[in-house]
């Protein structure tokens, strides 16, 4: 069976645009490959953070993915498999400086930094998290990597440092690892669908996945719908939007019924908003209800967790033996 490697940070509560540009794909690949799904808490240390914030967003996280459908044993925290940070440092040997300095979100992460912190520091951590990202996806030596668009650079720079360690230790013993490119929705804010739904724009601007039914009525009875001047049978960015959360949240039928409507000038908004937010309660419902089982039983579903990450750990401890004897380091000798 194939393998497939997929992580998320720990931003605590999941709101639709996570849902549907990742997490649902996660649930519905486990049934074809061999998956691992990683909560890299490592990696959100790179931004400012606060301690506590850190940790208990990582097991919220966790909840949330458990309560969506992602299987337990397919879940790890990153911090628990200390080899992915070992195998990091082995792959800063053979990444260049400039390939990081070129790195697109290094630099929009270093602006973000410059503009909304006052201290203007930026970590050594931010420039080099795409090296452990690397370590983060060949530890399991994984075939596929699902990514979107501005991901891309990142696989590229993975695939880069696997060919030239294989070529340093003259072996093929890294798999390049291919994109897996799915069909995901692009999900918009509701108040400003030109922008992507996100949380740090504000409450106004992201659905999270257990909101309450009455507030996802009020959030999508006041999304936006059509701003400025449109072209003769351009569909407007709201418009769009409502529909795509439509269809991504199993409408199939409300949105070919109201398509058909748009398409024959008789929609009415109302009748979309409606069937928008009809869906989304449905699909959220049976989260909810799974998240209030697993939030009764906190304590074995973190021990579950870590038995999971204890059993991935396994795999990567043997791939960073098999690296640091390719590479002249010493091993603890394990069984």
């Amino acid at each position: 069976m194939k393998s497939v490697l997929s992580c998320i940070q720990p931003t605590g509560d999941m709101h639709l645009g996570n849902y549907f540009g990742a997490v649902k794909n996660w649930v519905e690949l486990q049934q074809k490959y061999k998956c691992f799904y990683g909560v890299v808490d490592y990696h959100a240390m790179t931004m400012p953070y606060s301690v506590d914030k850190l940790r208990n967003n990582t097991w919220e996280l966790i909840f949330n993915l458990l309560a969506v459908g992602v299987k337990a044993e397919n879940l790890f925290i990153q911090s628990l498999i200390p080899e992915h940070a070992e195998l990091s440092w082995i792959f800063n040997c053979f990444c260049s400086y400039g390939q990081l300095t070129r790195m697109t979100q290094f630099k929009d992460k270093s602006q973000q930094v410059s503009e909304t912190s006052k201290e203007q520091f930026i970590s050594v951590g931010l420039l080099d998290y795409p090296v452990l990202q690397s370590a983060d996806i060949l530890i399991y030596k994984a075939d596929y990597v699902p990514v979107g668009k501005d991901q891309e650079q990142h696989l590229e720079l993975t695939r880069d440092i696997a060919l030239r360690f294989n070529n340093s230790v003259r072996k093929e013993y890294f798999v390049l690892p291919d994109a897996l490119y799915t069909d995901t929705p692009k999900i918009k804010s509701t108040a400003d669908p030109s922008k992507k739904m996100s949380k740090s724009a504000g409450d106004k601007h992201f659905i999270s996945l257990f909101q309450d039914e009455k507030s996802i009525r009020k959030q999508i009875k006041s999304a936006v719908t059509d701003v400025g001047d449109l072209k003769k049978g351009e569909m407007s960015e709201g418009v769009l939007n409502l529909f795509e959360l439509l269809k991504a949240s199993g409408g199939t039928e409300a949105y070919n019924s109201l398509m058909e409507d748009y398409n024959a000038d008789n929609l009415k908004y109302v009748d979309l908003k409606e069937a928008t937010a009809n869906q989304l309660i449905d699909m959220t419902n049976e989260f909810k209800d799974n998240k209030v089982a697993i939030e009764k039983n906190k304590k074995d579903y973190k021990y579950m967790i870590k038995q999971s990450s204890g059993e991935i750990r396994k795999r990567a401890q043997q791939t960073v033996a098999e690296v640091k004897d390719l590479v002249g380091l010493m091993n603890v000798k394990f069984d």
